[in-house]
């Protein structure tokens, strides 16, 4: 609940203030040019700022005869005021020598445009009002945003932890809105601040000096170059300088320094009086700078760039908003007359895919089945058994659509014994993995009537081939036989290409192949991205893992499967032949490039992208590859690529286990075993442990994965998928 209103809270301000906030941001951006074009003028003399401001008046005073005033600006150019042949003219000058720099800037028509439609939309009073409440808006959608991104990350330590990749809008929203909170943060408090100083709702104290003038006198008279406050004041302290308007003692110079005001006696220099500035002037002196980033090339740009970002968030939070899956469930019986109840606790609708994929395979195996949502849970008269699939929010929370069910579950008993399943989606790169999942099964276990069939199964990032894992576990302990089919998860793809044919080299007896393709248009991939195919004949998708060998050429590994319609689609393609199909991203999947050391397991097929990280791998990085297959015969196909890399110190070593090639069969895991001790040293020093193949491999992997970090690390294996060192992409 409490994260639904943040959420709504976050919604509803930004698009109220939508329109304005786009064209406060726009001529933001435009704003912060000029500063940036102003700085870049040559008039900032190198070492001015440590000239004595005796120096500095003895120069110009020998210059010019007649000195209204001296200012320093914030971009650090030194100006007079001066009258010369009877005109008052303004112009930038060189302190040391007096010099006539140039003009004073003008502001360009586009600057004195944006500025007018940045502070009050053309429309005065009202429309100042407007911009200054669009920034208290800034603020609360900052600070909002601020608490849904602790939320969605696990808490405020992991603020700015690495962000799961779901989708483009999504991830950019996150990753941008981190990167510009500061100075987004800091344009909307000033802008407030700003404009609570137009509309005089923060009081301004006056600078006013209490001057004796009885007491003025123009003795002793001392030279310029005596004067003790000129010599103790330097270029760099100054923001003007006001002459005397007559020789008369009751007439004085005015020093306005960065902070505090001085009158000083001009005959003598003595002080006449002194005031600091107060809290107020400073604090308003300090919010235009911020805001403005005047004087400051680096802040001008972090502000337009904080800018520039906001009309981009504004987009990518629609996006996410309107792109959220609809939460419609339709049923063919009635909750009463099902024994099995099906219900989901999903955030974003991914887990709900997953919920009604196993609904439609249940109710297409005869089984009468209810699918709903955890908040919806109450009495169902005729339950023998209940499914749960629920993901975690943020620091372990209920997604929005099971926030009641613990309070649901106390209020509601059941009338007849049944048991439970639950099955926890997630993410190991956060730390609060399915920790809901893991509540919602302890507080089934105290209920009198229920019994558990398994423990809490996870599912990381969205992982079917986990879920269809578990599946094909929990199916014939009820009697059934399930065939699930992939929900349509969407990945971030790029757009159709046309990849040309380089090379094919099959297997004796045709039952695997390897196929060498080149990117007609030179879009990138990464190994371990999908390559999306989808045959004319069925319109189904099919992705294989993508080993990118360099040099724009992509390898995918291929099982021939004898009805298979797109492995023999693929299997008859010669060399110069053109496929027609999209890399897929597959970010969880990518070899890290912070690791030093890493072992990667595979069996048949699922070398493929393994052959591209050695292909591209520096001898830096000590690469342990263990592969299953069924024979010596079977490694043939890929064996050039493993010589090349051992010869080229690209790949550590290279175990191989066959199945069939002696009494004793040997699988894979049997090698991890053997190699424990280096499997467990590669993850104590924060290395990757990466498993590509058939789900049946990774379960055996895991488990002895799972026995080596009891044995050797004296902890959990979720300990290291936790901190992201176990990449997986089974089938």
């Amino acid at each position: 609940m409490v994260l639904s209103v943040w959420r709504y809270c976050h919604l509803i301000l930004a698009i109220v203030s939508s329109l304005f906030l786009l064209v406060a941001s726009v001529t933001g951006v435009i704003l912060a040019v000029e500063p940036i074009s102003n700085k870049a003028r040559p008039y900032r003399i190198d070492g001015a700022d440590g000239l004595s401001l005796t120096e500095t008046l003895t120069n110009l005073n020998a210059e010019y005869d007649e000195i209204l005033s001296i200012s320093r600006d914030r971009n650090g150019f030194v100006s007079v005021s001066a009258i010369i042949d009877g005109n008052d003219e303004r112009f930038y000058v060189d302190p040391f020598s007096g010099e006539r720099l140039g003009a004073l800037i003008e502001r360009a028509p586009i600057f004195q445009f944006s500025t007018s439609l940045h502070r009050s939309l053309f429309l005065k009073t009202p429309g100042r009002l407007l911009i200054g409440s669009t920034s208290l808006l800034l603020v609360l959608i900052a600070v909002s945003g601020i608490v849904l991104i602790a939320k969605r990350q696990g808490g405020i330590r992991y603020f700015f932890a690495p962000v799961v990749h779901e989708n483009f809008s999504q991830f950019n929203h996150v990753v941008f809105s981190r990167i510009t909170l500061l100075p987004i943060v800091i344009l909307s408090l000033s802008g407030v601040y700003l404009s609570l100083l137009r509309f005089n709702l923060i009081p301004q104290e006056q600078m006013v000096h209490k001057v004796d003038y009885e007491s003025l006198t123009d003795m002793p008279n001392k030279s310029l170059q005596e004067y003790a406050l000129l010599n103790n004041t330097y270029l760099g302290e100054l923001r003007e300088l006001e002459y005397p308007f007559s020789e008369f003692v009751e007439d004085y110079y005015t020093l306005r320094l960065k902070d505090r005001e001085i009158l000083m006696n001009q005959f003598n220099g003595e002080v006449i009086t002194e005031k600091k500035y107060p809290f107020a002037a400073i604090a308003s002196s300090w919010a235009t700078v911020l805001h403005t980033g005047e004087g400051s090339i680096v802040w001008s740009g972090i502000l337009g760039l904080g800018s520039l970002s906001v009309p981009f968030l504004i987009i990518t939070g629609f996006i996410i908003y309107f792109k959220r899956p609809r939460i419609r469930i339709k049923n063919n019986h009635a909750k009463n007359d099902c024994d099995h109840i099906i219900l989901v606790g999903t955030e974003g609708g991914t887990t709900l895919q997953y919920a009604q994929e196993f609904h439609r395979q249940l109710l297409k195996a005869g089984t009468k089945s209810f699918l709903g949502l955890m908040n919806d849970y109450g009495e169902f008269k005729t339950m023998s058994h209940l499914t749960i699939f629920t993901a975690t929010y943020g620091q372990g929370e209920a997604p929005a659509s099971a926030n009641r069910f613990l309070e649901l579950l106390k209020k509601t008993p059941q009338n007849r014994p049944f048991t439970y399943s639950i099955v926890g989606f997630g993410s190991t790169a956060y730390p609060n993995y399915c920790q809901f999942a893991h509540e919602a099964f302890g507080a089934l276990k105290s209920l009198p009537k229920s019994s558990a069939m398994e423990g809490v199964h996870t599912v990381n990032d969205q992982s079917f081939e986990s879920f269809s894992n578990w599946a094909n576990r929990w199916a014939p302990t009820m009697g059934l036989t399930l065939q699930l089919e992939k929900p349509k998860i969407s990945l971030t793809k790029n757009r159709v290409s046309d990849f040309e044919v380089i090379h094919r080299s099959e297997l004796e007896g045709g039952s695997a192949f390897l196929l060498t393709l080149r990117d007609v248009k030179g879009r990138k991939a990464v190994s371990g991205d999908l390559l999306s195919i989808t045959p004319k004949e069925d319109g189904r998708e099919r992705l294989y893992s993508i080993g990118h060998l360099g040099k724009n050429t992509l390898a995918i590994s291929v099982k021939k499967h004898p009805n298979g319609i797109c492995s023999n689609l693929l299997g008859q393609l010669e060399e110069g032949q053109v496929l027609s199909a999209a890399v897929a991203k597959n970010r969880h999947f990518h070899l890290p490039n912070n690791t030093k050391d890493v072992v990667l397991i595979a069996t048949g097929t699922g070398i493929g992208p393994f052959l591209g990280m050695i292909a591209t791998n520096t001898p830096k990085r000590k690469m342990h590859l263990y592969w299953g297959g069924r024979t010596p015969e079977s490694f043939e196909l890929y064996r050039p690529y493993i010589d090349e890399a051992k010869r080229r110190k690209r790949l550590q070593s290279f175990s191989p286990a066959y199945s069939r090639a002696q009494t004793e069969k040997v699988y894979v895991q049997h090698l991890i075993k053997k190699d424990g001790d280096k499997v467990a040293r590669t993850l104590n020093k924060g290395g990757y442990a990466m498993i590509c193949g058939s789900i049946a491999m990774q379960r055996e992997v895991m488990s002895e994965l799972q026995s080596i970090c009891k044995y050797h690390l004296a902890r959990d294996l979720s300990y290291y998928q936790n901190k992201g060192q176990i990449k997986m992409d089974c089938y």
